[in-house]
């Protein structure tokens, strides 16, 4: 991602792990960021996660197919989702959301991606405001 088009970072707290995600400067991941913090539970599809989020915005230059790492908001299910790999609705190796998205951001660490894969339907995340302490 261009460094100018980072606009806030965010934290998804799941087990005792955290994933920094860097959000974009679209209206979405504005809204996400000042609806901070709060608590979710986890749903996975295929490679990747997706959450129920306090937030209500319509489709921003929506996208279906998406790289590794994405992280999206999903206007009909009002949710956060995660992109790491394939999904059931992939054909080809990238993933593919079931319907258009709007992509919000990305994961600041691709190593991220291996924890993303253990993880199961029905964990908890905190997503929490980045602090420089």
């Amino acid at each position: 991602m261009d460094d100018k088009n980072i606009f806030k970072e965010i934290i998804l707290k799941i087990q005792d792990y955290n994933i920094n995600i860097l959000l974009n400067d679209s209206k979405t991941s504005l809204t996400i960021f000042n609806s901070l913090p709060f608590k979710s539970e986890l749903s996975k599809w295929g490679n990747e996660i997706y959450f129920t989020i306090p937030v209500d915005m319509k489709l921003e230059k929506g996208i279906e197919i998406l790289d590794i790492g994405d992280v999206a908001y999903w206007p009909p299910g009002k949710a956060m989702c995660i992109f790491f790999g394939k999904t059931p609705a992939s054909t080809t190796e990238k993933p593919q959301a079931v319907s258009p998205v709007t992509k919000v951001g990305s994961l600041k660490a691709k190593e991220d991606i291996k924890f993303l894969k253990t993880l199961r339907g029905g964990e908890k995340v905190e997503v929490l405001k980045f602090n420089l302490q």
